[in-house]
């Protein structure tokens, strides 16, 4: 059993990473989309073991507690974590690639963990574009918007612990730019 590449792929809330992930999928065949576990109730629309796995606190501890998560974070109020089977799963699949769509903090305990993992670095074209794209949105309030923004000033100067930094600005381009790079990744030997 061939192990798949692990890409990890992270950025400031609201920069697009699901979007830009969604169109990866499409045009990249062969990969797999790791389900994070999370502790945040789910927005509108999304469903347990599709999106997240959404987990209890207590859940969460018992859960980290036994070892289960690749990596963990807190962020913006709620917990993060990539369970370990999820490797496993993608592998067992035969993919050539699992995706981590994953938080800055996450993304520095995977390069300590899986230092053969790819890191890419999701950048939004200015930090006003991110904070209009946050409102946009609609799915935060005013007071987490405020703290995204305020975290993504912090996230954007790790930019540069990345392998890998597409700027999504024009969302076609910007999905490309993202596919064309994972495909070399994932075919390399």
């Amino acid at each position: 059993m061939t192990e798949p590449a692990v890409i990890v792929i992270t950025g400031p809330s609201g920069v697009g990473k699901g979007t830009l992930i969604r169109g990866l999928l499409e045009r990249v065949p062969g990969l797999e989309l790791s389900v994070s576990a999370t502790t945040r109730p789910p927005r509108p629309g999304e469903q347990d073991g599709r999106d997240y796995h959404f987990l209890s606190q207590e859940e969460f501890d018992e859960r980290l507690a036994a070892g289960e998560f690749l990596e963990h974070a807190t962020y913006a109020g709620n917990r993060y974590g990539t369970p370990r089977s999820e490797t496993d799963r993608a592998a067992a699949t035969g993919a050539s690639g699992l995706v981590l769509e994953i938080e800055i903090e996450g993304a520095r305990q995977v390069r300590q963990a899986l230092p053969e993992a790819t890191r890419i670095f999701i950048a939004p074209p200015s930090l006003e574009e991110l904070r209009t794209r946050l409102v946009g949105r609609g799915a935060d309030s005013a007071e987490q918007i405020e703290q995204r923004g305020q975290a993504a000033e912090v996230e954007m100067e790790a930019r540069d612990e990345f392998q890998h930094v597409v700027v999504n600005d024009r969302l076609e381009e910007s999905v490309q730019s993202l596919a064309d790079l994972v495909a070399r990744i994932v075919r390399s030997p």
